[in-house]
C-alpha cells in the first residue's frame, strides 16, 4: 500500500479531550476518531488491527471447538423481562420503540438471545456440549464514557456461551474458554492475569476477569508476588485478623458512652478533626436497601465498604443506598448522623475489623450528634460478623499473609460459570438418557476486541509514539524513501516495495513528497515494527537502512539481501 493512496490523517497536536495515552496515540495515528461521545469511526490503520485482533480470537476459539454465529443487536425487550435481568441494568439499558409501538433493546450482551436460540433447536443430551461464539458490536449508556475505546457506549465484543448437560460438562468448557483466552491475549502482545471476580449482573458462583496493569485502567487488581494469588478488588478477600484474637473489652477500660455536639459536621474526616480522633477509631453506619428491606453495614472510617461483597452475604439481587426518607425511618434522625445504636427493626451487619474496637465514634441518629466510647455489645449488638470491606496494602495476603499489592488495571475479558440462572428462568431444557427433563447449564465467556487494541497501545509506546506488537501490527514493514521524487532513488525504492510484497509482508511505502523528518516521526507515531530507509547516501555505499521500532536499533544491509535480511527479523518478533 502507498501511503499517498491510502487514508492516514496523523496530528501533531495532542488532542485535548483525550486523557489516556491510548486514546490520545489512537487520535494521533490517524486510527480512530469520534462521532459522538463513546461512539467512534476506525479509520483504515484502526481498521486493520481490529481484524487482526478478531482473527487471532476466531482462531483460538475455533481451536477449541467453539462455532461462531451473529447475532441481531435488536432485541425484543420480553427476553430481558424473561430472564429478570431489565431493571438489573437500570439506565445503561438502551432501549427504542418501533414504529409498532413495541420497546426493543440496543444488546449490552446476547445471553437471553441465546439461551432463546438454543431452547429452540436444542432439546436432547445428544446434542450437548456446545459453544457459539460471536464477534458483535455492542451497546451500553455509559454514564461517562473515558478513555477512548476503553470505556465507550458502542463497542466490540467477542462473546461465547456454553451449553451443557451437567455441572461436569461446564467445568471443562470453562477451561477450555480460560486456556483460549490466555492463548489470545498472550499472541496480541499482553500480559493478562486471571483474577477472581464478581459475576454481576451476569450471574453465576464462580468468574474470572483477565486484567492487563495499565496506569489508565478504571479497574483495581489485588495480587500477591509471593502466592500469585489475585483477585478483581470486588472479591479480594480480607483476612479476619481478629479471628482466634482475644477480644480488646477486657484489656481496654469502656468508658462511658457520651453524645457531642458535632454542629453541621457528617464526614468520617470532618468528625475526626473536630473530636480529634483518627479515622481507625470510628464507625461507619450505612443504611442500604437490599431487595426493598433496609439493613445497616458497620465499616471502620478507614475502609470502603465492598457492595460486591455486601450483595454477597445479603443473597439479593438489588442493593443500592437508601434514600433520606429510609434513612429517617430507620435511625430516627437525618443522613449523615447514621449509627448503629437503637436502630428500628433493621438487620444490623458488621466488617469483622470492628471486632477488636473499642470506646469509638459513631453517629448518634440525631441531627448534629454523634457518640463519643460507643462499644460493642454494651450499646449496640451486630446480627452478623462478615467481610464486607475493600482490601487496601496495609491488609496482609488472605492467601500467605504476605505483602499484597493493588494496582490499576484494564479488564480485556471476563469468564462465568452461569449455571442455571438462564436456563431455569427462560425453560431451556433437554431430555436425559432417562427421558428427564432437564435444564441446560450453562457459561458465559466475553472480550472487548477494542480494549485489546487500546491496551496494547497503553502497553506498548513511547514519547515518539506506537509500538506495535508484530502480531496485531497494522503493517510489518514501512518504507522511508529520502527523496522519493529522485529517479534513482524512486526506482531502487519501487523495487523494493514489489519484492517485499511478494514474499508476503505487509508493507507500507510512505511516498509522499514530504521532508525526512516529517517522514520518520509519522512512521514512529502509528509504530510500524520495522522501517526500511532508502537514501541517497547510503546507496553509494550500496546499503540501505533496516530500523527496529522496539529497539531503535539501525541494521545495515546490502539492498539485494532486504528480503533475506528482513524475513528473519519478522519470524522472530512477537
Amino acid at each position: 500500500m502507498r501511503w499517498s493512496e491510502y487514508f492516514i490523517p496523523t496530528l501533531k497536536e495532542v488532542p485535548s479531550e483525550a486523557e489516556a495515552v491510548s486514546h490520545r496515540l489512537m487520535i494521533r495515528a490517524g486510527l480512530i476518531r469520534k462521532l459522538v461521545s463513546g461512539a467512534y469511526t476506525y479509520l483504515p490503520l484502526g481498521l486493520k488491527v481490529l481484524k487482526k485482533v478478531q482473527n487471532i480470537i476466531r482462531e483460538e476459539m475455533d481451536k477449541k471447538g467453539a462455532i461462531e454465529i451473529f447475532m441481531p443487536s435488536m432485541q425484543p425487550v420480553e427476553l430481558w423481562y424473561e430472564s429478570g435481568r431489565f431493571k438489573a441494568l437500570g439506565e445503561d439499558l438502551i432501549t427504542y420503540k418501533d414504529r409498532h409501538n413495541r420497546v426493543m433493546v440496543f444488546g449490552p450482551t446476547h445471553e437471553e438471545v441465546v439461551t432463546d436460540l438454543v431452547r429452540n433447536h436444542i432439546n436432547s443430551y445428544k446434542q450437548l456440549p456446545i459453544t457459539l461464539y460471536q464477534i458483535q458490536t455492542k451497546f451500553r449508556d455509559e454514564v461517562r464514557p473515558r478513555f477512548g475505546v476503553i470505556r465507550s457506549r458502542e463497542f466490540i465484543m467477542k462473546d461465547a456461551y456454553s451449553f451443557d448437560r451437567d455441572w461436569q460438562g461446564l467445568d471443562e468448557s470453562y477451561q477450555k474458554m480460560y486456556e483460549a483466552y490466555e492463548a489470545i491475549f498472550k499472541r496480541c502482545g499482553l500480559k493478562a492475569i486471571a483474577v477472581e471476580a464478581d459475576s454481576g449482573v451476569m450471574g453465576g458462583d464462580v468468574s474470572h476477569e483477565f486484567m492487563v496493569v495499565a496506569d489508565s485502567g478504571e479497574d483495581f487488581l489485588a495480587h500477591c508476588d509471593s502466592c500469585g494469588y489475585a483477585a478483581s478488588l470486588g472479591v479480594a478477600e480480607v483476612k479476619d485478623q481478629a479471628a482466634g484474637q482475644p477480644q480488646q473489652q477486657g484489656k481496654v477500660k469502656e468508658k462511658p458512652m457520651e453524645k457531642v455536639e458535632t454542629l453541621g459536621v457528617t464526614t468520617i474526616e470532618k468528625v475526626g478533626q473536630l473530636l480529634k480522633v483518627k479515622s481507625d477509631q470510628m464507625v461507619k453506619t450505612l443504611i442500604y436497601v437490599a431487595d426493598e428491606k433496609p439493613v445497616a453495614i458497620l465499616i471502620r472510617g478507614d475502609h470502603e465498604a465492598n457492595e460486591a461483597k455486601i450483595k454477597k452475604i445479603l443473597k439479593c439481587q438489588n442493593l443500592e443506598m437508601a434514600d433520606e426518607n429510609v434513612i429517617n425511618k430507620v435511625t430516627g434522625g437525618p443522613v449523615g448522623f447514621s449509627g448503629p445504636c437503637r436502630l428500628k427493626e433493621t438487620k444490623v451487619i458488621a466488617d469483622n475489623s470492628i471486632k477488636t474496637m473499642v470506646n469509638f465514634v459513631t453517629g448518634a441518629n440525631e441531627k448534629d450528634k454523634h457518640y463519643i466510647n460507643t462499644n460493642l455489645d454494651r450499646d449496640f449488638k451486630a446480627s452478623e460478623w462478615a467481610d464486607l470491606r475493600m482490601i487496601t496494602e496495609i491488609d496482609p495476603c488472605p492467601k500467605c499473609s504476605k505483602n499484597i499489592k493493588i494496582e490499576h488495571a484494564i479488564e480485556m475479558g471476563h469468564v462465568f460459570k452461569l449455571g442455571l440462572k438462564y436456563s431455569k428462568a427462560m425453560k431451556a431444557d433437554f431430555l436425559d438418557e432417562d427421558g428427564k427433563l432437564k435444564p441446560i447449564v450453562m457459561g458465559c465467556y466475553g472480550i472487548g476486541v477494542n480494549r485489546i487494541m487500546a491496551t496494547a497501545i497503553e502497553l506498548h509506546n513511547d514519547k515518539k509514539g506506537i509500538i506495535w506488537p508484530m502480531s496485531i501490527a497494522p503493517f510489518q514493514v514501512i518504507i522511508i524513501p529520502i527523496n522519493y521524487k529522485e529517479e534513482n532513488i524512486r526506482k531502487i525504492t519501487d523495487n523494493i516495495y514489489e519484492e517485499v510484497n511478494q514474499a508476503g509482508i505487509e508493507t507500507l511505502l510512505d511516498d509522499r513528497d514530504e521532508s525526512a523528518g516529517v517522514k520518520f516521526n509519522d512512521a514512529e507515531l502509528i509504530g510500524i515494527p520495522f522501517s526500511i530507509v532508502i537514501g541517497d547516501r547510503g546507496l553509494k555505499k550500496g546499503i540501505v537502512e533496516i530500523k527496529i521500532r522496539n529497539t531503535g536499533e539501525i541494521v545495515e544491509v546490502k539492498k539485494e539481501e532486504i528480503k533475506a535480511k528482513i524475513l528473519p527479523l519478522l519470524t522472530n518478533t512477537i
